[in-house]
């Protein structure tokens, strides 16, 4: 396993490649996360794939620039060129999903990507089905609430009792599900910075959480599953994350909608699977079972 960061593109983009024989797979994280967090599922792919993970710009030790689609796609062109990865496959989570699917219908000599709940951020009414406008649009606005107080904590500089205490949510969360704590605590600790006062900052820093929460919100994917020609596998949740069970309804009716607008698409190259029992946090649930699912389907 080697790291190293990439520089021949715009932004330089921090890389952990895993080695192996097989085809080549570029393995994506979701916003706030970082190639730390998919050593897991790294594991479980190298036998069959020679996997990459990268730190997305602005996440992790890449470097800053604007979120935009375009560049971000540019940014992954330059990790397959200079590691010389001919036409790898691209899997991502989350935010990494939406953009395994962007790479998708922009490459149709991709041999396959996966999108791993790739869902752009729930945030308009019409992305909801079955509710009544007026508890939609109140819920929305909540949920929006919610939102902007997890964004304006995270833009604080965190003393030492608070990432102390940051840390033993991280070891909590990974009890769990299962997982190893260290690995949680690693993937934590590479998207911190310090400050000069001794205090540190998370990385994504506020601006680009802010350009990230526009993106997601405003990115439409359906015409992406109209029109890829390279196979392009969709595993969606079904089950709430613990911290969506607040807005049960909400998120129900999300899925709800998903499901309608994919049914009415007729591509061959799509597959869409609704996972059962699987909530947002799918890779960190059952890692083994969706690496699985990777390799039979890009095989």
């Amino acid at each position: 396993m080697r790291e190293t960061v990439i520089s021949s593109g715009k932004t330089p983009i921090a890389v952990r490649d895993f080695g192996g024989s097989g085809r080549p797979l570029l393995l994506l994280h979701g916003a706030g996360g970082n190639l730390a967090q998919m050593t897991a599922l790294a594991e479980h792919l190298r036998p069959a794939h020679r996997v990459v993970t990268v730190d997305l710009r602005g996440h992790g030790r890449s470097g800053d620039g604007e979120w935009r689609w375009d560049e971000v796609l540019a940014d992954l062109a330059a990790v397959a060129d200079d590691l010389a990865l001919a036409s790898p496959a691209v899997v991502g989570v989350s935010l990494g999903g939406m953009v395994a699917t962007l790479w998708a219908q922009r490459h149709p000599e991709c041999p396959g990507a996966v999108s791993l709940d790739g869902n752009p951020t729930l945030g308009r009414p019409e992305q909801l089905a079955g509710m009544d406008p007026k508890q939609a649009a109140t819920e929305l606005a909540k949920l929006r609430a919610v939102f902007d107080g997890m964004a304006a904590m995270i833009a604080e500089p965190l003393g030492a009792d608070q990432v102390a205490a940051a840390l033993a949510g991280q070891r909590a969360l990974a009890q769990r599900y299962g997982a190893a704590p260290e690995d949680w605590v690693a993937a934590f600790e590479r998207n911190l910075v310090p400050c000069d006062d001794g205090r540190s900052r998370l990385r994504p820093g506020p601006e680009l959480t802010g350009q990230l929460r526009e993106a997601m919100e405003s990115l439409d994917l359906i015409p992406a599953y109209r029109d890829i020609r390279c196979p392009l596998l969709l595993v969606l949740a079904t089950e709430d994350l613990p911290e969506q069970q607040a807005f049960h309804e909400l998120y129900a009716a999300y899925r709800r909608a998903n499901a309608e607008r994919l049914a009415c698409l007729h591509n061959p190259a799509l597959q869409v699977l609704h996972l059962a029992g699987a909530s947002h946090a799918m890779v960190a649930e059952r890692p083994q079972e969706i690496a699985t699912l990777i390799t039979g389907f890009l095989s």
